[in-house]
């Protein structure tokens, strides 16, 4: 097991950072891949894979357009959930292009480390990070996986995931990862979609979720991987806030706690390592 100071993959950007990346089309999430649960497929962790390939050089401009705006607002309310933050070692699991990595660093975190399974993800986030410079020119960006994290245990005082725990093949298995990489009293924050519980809003957010975003974002991406038809989909399919909360409890997280955002379209949900 490697220890915590290491870099297991520390590349410099590659490829053109607003142009599609070529993915296997026998992986895209088309309307039969999507008939059932995602979630039980086998080959979920490739589709996933190829799928933020394909959209990594547009996500953040997906992110900003259909959040309208509010995507940054719910990462900084994660972070305020995870103080302490100054001086804390941090691993931001599933970064994405690094927006609640850079979060974390502009708070005065010590150490953040954000590791991602898609190269092309880590690609735009060293970008983003090396234009910045400063706290996030600092962050360490590595390639692995959230089931089988490269870190010795009790090396972290937090460990965050945002909107990515339902994107991994077995979300429980890494949610165990998380409990042993963390020290006694670190904190997990896992930022996560979910589906409001108000009828009406419910009712209002799955017509914008499955009809109008899909045909928005794929077009903005220029998107052939299917993402924005599984998204809608994933969450559909997804553990319930509850459900997420016992698989914490089930690892051994106490104190865990679930803060609903904008009227329940996502969730923070926090658990603590014993001490």
């Amino acid at each position: 097991m490697a220890s915590s100071y290491e870099n297991p993959s520390s590349t410099t950007p590659t490829g053109d950072a607003t142009t599609p990346v070529a993915t296997d089309p026998s992986l895209s999430w088309d309307s039969a891949s999507l008939r059932g649960n995602p979630h039980d497929r086998d080959d979920k962790a490739m589709r996933v894979r190829e799928m933020f390939t394909a959209i990594a050089h547009a996500y953040d401009l997906n992110n900003r357009v259909h959040s309208l705006g509010l995507d940054q607002s719910w990462r900084r309310k994660a972070v305020q959930l995870a103080e302490p933050v100054v001086g804390a070692e941090v691993l931001d699991v599933a970064c994405g292009t690094g927006d609640l990595s850079q979060s974390f660093a502009l708070a005065g975190a010590k150490r953040v480390i954000g590791l991602d399974y898609t190269p092309a993800m880590l690609d735009q986030a060293r970008m983003k990070a090396a234009r910045k410079g400063g706290a996030c020119g600092r962050i360490e960006y590595v390639q692995g996986d959230a089931q089988e994290l490269p870190y010795s245990s009790r090396c972290m005082d937090i460990v965050s995931i945002a909107f990515g725990i339902r994107n991994v093949a077995d979300p429980l298995r890494a949610i165990h990862e998380f409990h042993r990489v963390l020290r006694p009293g670190g904190r997990l924050v896992v930022l996560e979609f979910a589906e409001p519980q108000h009828p009406v809003i419910r009712f209002m957010h799955r017509i914008y979720t499955h009809h109008i975003m899909p045909w928005t974002a794929t077009i903005l991406a220029r998107d052939g991987s299917g993402a924005y038809r599984y998204l809608p989909r994933s969450v559909q399919t997804f553990l319930d806030p509850s459900a997420l909360a016992t698989q914490l409890k089930s690892a051994g997280f106490s104190k865990v706690s679930q803060h609903p955002l904008t009227m329940g379209t996502c969730v923070v949900t926090v658990g603590e390592v014993s001490t």
